[in-house]
C-alpha cells in the first residue's frame, strides 16, 4: 500500500503542478529534491511571483525511521518504527478576489520490532480560504467535494465537511480559517471499508482537486481590486499564518520528525499584515466574510 500510494502522489504532483502552471500562464514551479538524515526525503515544488500565484507549493515526501519520543506520546505507543508519505499543497494567489487553497493527502504505517504493520491509516482533505466571499465559488468547491465523497458513501461528505469546519477553526479568534471543504484522518479498516477501499476514496478526492479549484481561479482572476482590498487580503493572511503555527497538526508533525523546514513553512504567504484591533466596516464586503466565518455554513 505504501508503494502504491507514494506512486499515486508522485503522479498527482505532476498533474496538479501542470494544471496550476497552465492557469497561471507565466511562472513555473521550481523543484528541490531533499533527503531526511533519519530516513526518506521528498520533492518540493514552489511557484513564486507568477501572473496569478504570488506563492505556492506542491510538495511530496516519504519519510521513515524511529518514531520520535514526542510522537510516541501522541500515539500512546512505546518505541516503534514508522513510515509516512503524502502530498501537501498551499496556493496563495496575488489577487484578493481569488481564494487561497490548501490540500493534503497522506498515508501512515507503524511497525513492531519485527517489521510487521501494527497500525496504518489514511488522512487528508482540501479546503478553501477566500478573502472576499463569492457564494457560488464556495458552493462549487463543496459540490465537487460532495460528488467525490458520494461515489463511496453518502455519509462521507456531511461527516468530513463537519470535521473540516471543526479542525480549521482558529479558536483564539473564534472564527473559521475559511469556508471549509473536507478533512479526514485515521481512516482504518472497519466492517465496511478495507484499506483498498480507503485508498480508492482518498485518491478520488485527490483527483477532484483541480476540478474544485481551477474554475474558481478562472472566474475571478481578471477582477479589478484596490489597494485597500489588497490590505484586507494581507490582514486575513495573518489569520492563516496564526492557524498554521498555532493549531496545525501537519506543521507540528513535520517539526517533530525533523522534516525539511523550508518545505514545512512553504505554506506561509510572502506578504502579511497584523493591524492592531482591526475591524471591517459595518455592512461591508469584508464584514460579510467575517460573519460567515463566525458560524460554519451548509453550502450544498
Amino acid at each position: 500500500m505504501k508503494d502504491k500510494f507514494y506512486q499515486y502522489i508522485k503522479t498527482l504532483q505532476d498533474q496538479i503542478c501542470k494544471g496550476l502552471e497552465d492557469v497561471d500562464g507565466i511562472s513555473k514551479f521550481r523543484e528541490d529534491i531533499w533527503e531526511r538524515p533519519e530516513g526518506g526525503g521528498g520533492r518540493t515544488r514552489v511557484i513564486e511571483n507568477g501572473q496569478l500565484f504570488e506563492k505556492g507549493g506542491v510538495n511530496i515526501s516519504a519519510v521513515h525511521g524511529k518514531l520520535p519520543d514526542t510522537m510516541q506520546k501522541m500515539f500512546g505507543v512505546c518505541e516503534a518504527d514508522f513510515f509516512a508519505c503524502g502530498l501537501s499543497l498551499v496556493i496563495h494567489p496575488k489577487s484578493p478576489m481569488v481564494p487561497t487553497v490548501h490540500a493534503n493527502w497522506r498515508y501512515f504505517e507503524m511497525y513492531d520490532e519485527n517489521g510487521n504493520i501494527i497500525n496504518q491509516w489514511f488522512g487528508g482533505g482540501q479546503d478553501l480560504t477566500p478573502y472576499y466571499l463569492f457564494e457560488e465559488d464556495a458552493i462549487h468547491f463543496h459540490h465537487t467535494c460532495k460528488t467525490a465523497c458520494d461515489k463511496h458513501n453518502p455519509e462521507f461528505y456531511p461527516n468530513y465537511k463537519k470535521k473540516c469546519d471543526d479542525y480549521f477553526w482558529n479558536a483564539h479568534r473564534n472564527e473559521a480559517r475559511g469556508v471549509g471543504g473536507l478533512f479526514f484522518d485515521y481512516l482504518k479498516p472497519n466492517d465496511t471499508m478495507t484499506m483498498e477501499d480507503w485508498y480508492n476514496f482518498v485518491t478520488e478526492v485527490g483527483n477532484s482537486f483541480l476540478e474544485a479549484y481551477v474554475p474558481i481561479v478562472e472566474k475571478r482572476k481578471n477582477l479589478a481590486y484596490t489597494a485597500a482590498q489588497r490590505t484586507w487580503q494581507e490582514i486575513r493572511r495573518g489569520r492563516y499564518v496564526e492557524f498554521n503555527l498555532v493549531h496545525d497538526k501537519g506543521t507540528l508533525f513535520g517539526l517533530k520528525t525533523n522534516g525539511r523546514i523550508e518545505s514545512i513553512l512553504m505554506s506561509l504567504p510572502p506578504h502579511v499584515q497584523w493591524v492592531y484591533d482591526y475591524h471591517p466596516e459595518k455592512g461591508s464586503e469584508e464584514e460579510k466574510l467575517i460573519l460567515v466565518l463566525q458560524k460554519p455554513k451548509e453550502w450544498v
